[in-house]
Parts: structure tokens; sequence; C-alpha cells
């Protein structure tokens, strides 16, 4: 167990969100199981060349995502996966970028399905003016680099779409999830938006329905922009 814990390439001391990636990069992998005790604070300092302070905040760090919990006489153990701490933007960047993404991409792709049409009913209903010159403002921005295909500035305006629909609900609970969605669609929409496809004509519909306050239509082109959506995951044969 002990080798999986090794020395840190170019970290400083003072930098424990490194040591903290480092660790959690183990346990999201696989490499450090699940209920496995981990190595004690002076074997760790030992093997990452860190410092006491470094590596007590990396593990307060772990500890507040849920992947780590420490108890007296047991010492610090990796928790089960069912409390870890998906929303968690940091969390799901070190997950990215393992690398092998597309179960997670999938998982993503499945949170979508079960959020994203409610949430376009809701914005149609309760989006605010503002709301609403933010959104006509983004998407005329879509419709302009769908006619001159860029990866990198659609997927900064697809996710400012997505982003600003979630805000517009009206609803407080929805809010946490524009947050998975500025680290998820950084990575999701750059596979998904390949060959220069945007689904501009179904971003197009979810807009128009939306800016007419018609929460049916809304829900059914988020609907329709997902099911394409799905047929263009990575590796994807449907």
């Amino acid at each position: 167990m002990h080798s999986a814990f090794v020395q840190m390439d170019g970290v400083k001391r003072s930098l424990h969100v490194q040591l903290a990636r480092e660790i959690a990069r183990k346990i999201l992998s696989g490499e450090v199981a699940q209920n496995e005790i981990i190595p004690g604070e002076m074997t760790l300092c030992e093997q990452f060349k860190v410092s006491r302070t470094s590596l007590r905040e990396a593990i307060k760090l772990l500890t507040s995502k849920g992947l780590l919990e420490s108890k007296p006489k047991v010492g610090t153990r990796v928790t089960g996966r069912e409390n870890w701490n998906f929303l968690d933007s940091q969390l799901l960047d070190w997950l990215i970028d393992i690398g092998d993404n597309e179960a997670v991409y999938r998982d993503f792709l499945s949170l979508r399905n079960a959020l994203e049409p409610e949430a376009a009913a809701l914005a149609a209903m309760n989006a605010t003016a503002q709301q609403r010159i933010q959104l006509s403002a983004t998407f005329q921005r879509m419709d302009d680099i769908s006619k001159d295909f860029n990866v990198e500035t659609w997927t900064e305006a697809d996710l400012e779409f997505h982003r600003l629909i979630f805000l517009s609900t009206g609803n407080s609970f929805y809010l946490p999830f524009a947050n998975v969605l500025c680290t998820m669609f950084k990575s999701f929409i750059t596979h998904s938006s390949i060959q220069g496809s945007t689904c501009i004509n179904e971003h197009r519909a979810i807009y128009s329905a939306i800016m007419a306050g018609d929460s049916d239509k809304a829900r059914q082109a988020n609907i329709d922009l997902l099911s394409k959506s799905k047929r263009r995951l990575p590796n994807s044969t449907k």
C-alpha cells in the first residue's frame, strides 16, 4: 500500500493543494482502495517530502470533500464512494485529469437528462428581464460562432448559455449545478462538438422557447438537444 504514495515532482512544501491532488488522484483512480487506511503522518511526510503542516492541510482539504476521514486510534482512511462530493468543482477537475473519462461523461449526461429539461422549463417561467438579455446576447454569440466554428470559443459560449439557464430557474437548489457545468462542460463539449457539430438548431429551440415563456417547449427542446448530444459521446456507437 505504501508504494502508492511517492514523492511528487517539483512540489513545494507550501502547496498543500498539489499534495491533496496527488492523493485524490490515487483514491479516485482506485489505486488506493475505498476503506483503506492510508499511511501515517510521519510516513507520508517522508515519502512526499513535505512538512507536517502541508500534509495536515491536504488531509483537511480531502476530508472536506468526503474522500477521507480520521478517527482516533484508527488513523485516516479512504471513505466509501458514496461519501465523495462529486458536486465539488475541484474534485471534478481531479477526476477528469485522471483520463479515461467516457464513464464520467456518461454519468454527466445522465445527470443532465435528469436536470436540464426542467431547468429550461423553469427558466422560461422565471427568468428576469436582465437574465433574458444576457441569454439573448449569449445565444447570438453562439449563432455567430456556429457559422465559423471554433471549438474553444464555442465551448465558452455553450457553457455560458447553459449556466445562465440554471441561474434563471429562480430555484436556489439548481445553482450548484451551474458550477458543476462550468467544470464538466469544458471537457465534455470538446468531445460532443466534434467536426463542427454544434446542435445550433436545438439550442435555438431552447432559446426561443425560454424567450417566449413557453415552459413545455423549452423542456422538450432541451430533451431533443440531449438526445442528439448522447449520440456524439466519445466512442459512442449509437
